[in-house]
């Protein structure tokens, strides 16, 4: 049997938090407890967010974990490892979707699109991390009519035109069987916006499958994406890896731990005396895969795993965590 090739796949928006930290320890341990390779590709995608300080803090955060990585932006075969030098690569895929008939242009704005979900700005619209549901505005414009909307200076999206009784079956390592719709997931669903930039669903396939990616651990905010990566894995001829969506790390007031939680950065850790040992038996502990939060290196835990990680362990639930705990973590 093959080892798995997993991979981490960071935004370099930012710093990493112990959010990130408890995805990449799981999709590290995963991998490597199985003798199998991991892979770090940053998703710089969008040029306007992304930035090359973000890219080298992410790495030194990744490697004061213990979380190294057997291919990357310095080494590895399947260079590049960084999407913003991937755009002739989408570019090919983009090409095999058009000669199927299956892309169109979408002249929708933001704002149209809100109103016609019903959703004020910002408000959640029932699909979390997968965008907003879209209910075919532009699927059927004729050329008359797309001509005008550009007439009036609109710049086009380019969508995915999705089976209407499409339903993808899956199980995911965590959760379970899945039957999903392309419909329940918002229908057809973007690959280029109309600012250029490259959608994340296009992107994450085209790199997964040149990269040979066998295992996709995330959070379960990127469940209902599933479904759509699978699509474009059949229609672009690929083999899709095993999906594992895990429980998110939330703080004391009910807030998903993000970016803005400066303070469980893992720069903010390390500048506080955090151990990363006594991070990661922390994490490892909320996981199941200790009884105790006892300091322990990623190395080790996998070693103690020694073969197939165990999913079942993992907690069904939202994970929190208390204010104050890295106060626990210091030399």
């Amino acid at each position: 049997m093959n080892t798995p090739v997993g991979r981490f796949a960071p935004s370099p928006t930012g710093l990493l938090h112990l959010g990130n930290a408890w995805s990449f320890l799981l999709a590290w341990l995963a991998a490597r407890a199985e003798g199998g390779r991991i892979l770090l590709r940053h998703e710089d995608i969008d040029p306007a967010r992304s930035r090359r300080e973000w890219m080298d803090a992410i790495e030194r955060d990744l490697l004061w974990l213990g979380l190294g990585w057997d291919e990357g932006p310095e080494q590895g075969p399947h260079a590049p490892y960084r999407q913003s030098l991937c755009f002739p690569l989408y570019e090919k895929a983009l090409e095999k979707l058009k000669a199927r008939g299956l892309v169109y242009p979408c002249y929708c704005t933001r704002k149209e699109l809100r109103t016609l979900a019903g959703a004020p700005h910002g408000a959640a619209d029932g699909l979390g991390d997968a965008g907003a549901a879209y209910p075919g505005t532009c699927r059927h414009l004729t050329p008359e009519q797309r001509a005008r909307k550009e007439a009036e200076g609109r710049r086009p999206a380019l969508r995915l035109l999705c089976p209407d009784d499409d339903e993808e079956c899956f199980t995911d390592l965590v959760l379970g069987p899945q039957r999903l719709s392309l419909k329940s997931c918002g229908g057809d669903f973007a690959l280029r916006r109309s600012d250029g930039v490259w959608a994340y669903q296009l992107a994450v396939v085209a790199d997964d499958m040149r990269m040979e990616v066998t295992q996709v651990v995330r959070g379960e905010d990127i469940l209902l994406s599933t479904p759509r990566q699978l699509l474009l894995y059949r229609l672009l001829g690929g083999t899709p890896p095993a999906f594992a969506h895990i429980p998110l790390l939330y703080d004391e007031e009910g807030e998903r731990l993000a970016k803005r939680h400066r303070s469980l950065s893992l720069a903010a850790l390390r500048e506080a005396g955090c151990r990363p040992e006594a991070v990661v038996g922390h994490l490892a502990h909320l996981a199941g895969l200790q009884q105790t939060p006892s300091p322990v290196t990623p190395a080790a835990l996998a070693e103690r795993i020694g073969g197939p990680f165990p999913w079942h362990v993992l907690p069904k639930e939202r994970i929190v965590i208390p204010g104050g705990v890295e106060r626990l973590w210091k030399s």
